[in-house]
């Protein structure tokens, strides 16, 4: 059998009522030339789906966690080109055939990945949210560190279109985080790689689902303060967008009622750039006075 040109990975865990779309919406894209590599990170229930000669699943027996299970996806996957699908959210019909447009169209020496814009939703797939990704930002660069083009969103990073081989050569998904797995595998693949955002809605996130493991408070504090050391040259060398990723670590810790940790956090943002931070909180103060109205 001939290699399929793009491997969609969908890790899942104890998801039975919402996996099927994820999976339906990758086997129904407009380039048919796909495999769908279902990785179950040990489901108390392994995961069943309806037979496609494009789909396989791999049950893992125990939990790995959602950075393992995408490299054992990677590890499986045979196309040239890879993505990856939270199994919780969905695809567009278009988002892999307009990637691989891009990716075929431009003039930038390889490697060269492709992210594009996400829909966040609700249940009844009502649109809540709009986000477009930075236009690009070329090899070298620090990707969600670098100051970031007006109305454009760094969190659309689930729509990433690359090259495996390019996954392989920077060493997969760190396995040692739980949460925070995109951010970090940004700011070692746009050290390599020249990443492209297009301007158009590829992928939608479902919002507020309680058993994601991005909105588990104590895996975030843990996977906020092992990115910062981990990367922390490259944190350093961006005092700007450092004190707006601990501000907004700041917030989110709010939200989830960690006051202790929001206040240190808030307090953080401000020692490392306070005219940036009193500015954003300002603006964000505005901002909330005025939908009050």
């Amino acid at each position: 059998m001939s290699s399929p040109l793009v491997s969609i990975v969908i890790p899942t865990r104890d998801r039975p009522q919402l996996l099927p779309y994820a999976v339906k919406s990758a086997l129904t894209q407009t380039q048919p030339d796909i495999e769908v590599i279902v990785v179950d990170d040990g489901s108390l229930k392994p995961v069943e789906l309806s037979p496609d000669p494009r789909l396989k699943i791999i049950n893992l027996k125990t939990s790995r966690g959602g950075a393992a299970a995408r490299n054992v996806g990677t590890e499986m996957a045979r196309g040239k080109w890879i993505t990856y699908l939270d199994d919780d959210d969905c695809l567009l019909p278009q988002m892999v055939e307009v990637s691989l447009d891009a990716l075929t169209k431009t003039t930038h020496p390889s490697p060269v990945g492709v992210i594009s814009g996400i829909e966040v939703v609700n249940l009844n797939r009502d649109v809540l949210i709009q986000r477009i990704p930075p236009p690009i930002r070329i090899k070298g660069c620090h990707f969600s560190l670098e100051n970031l083009e007006p109305s454009k969103s760094y969190n659309t990073k689930q729509t990433l279109v690359v090259e495996r081989e390019v996954i392989n050569k920077i060493g997969g998904w760190d396995e040692s985080f739980r949460s925070r797995v995109h951010t970090e595998l940004f700011l070692r693949l746009n050290l390599v790689c020249t990443i492209i955002g297009l301007p158009i809605v590829t992928y939608q996130l479902l919002r507020d689902q309680q058993t994601r493991v991005s909105r588990d408070p104590n895996l975030r504090q843990e996977s906020f303060y092992r990115l910062i050391e981990k990367h922390q040259d490259i944190f350093k060398a961006h005092p700007k967008m450092f004190s707006e990723f601990v501000y907004q670590q700041a917030w989110t810790s709010y939200q989830m009622g960690q006051e202790k940790a929001a206040l240190t956090h808030l307090l953080w943002a401000l020692e490392l750039h306070p005219t940036h931070i009193l500015g954003l909180s300002l603006r964000t103060s505005l901002s909330r006075l005025t939908r009050l109205r």
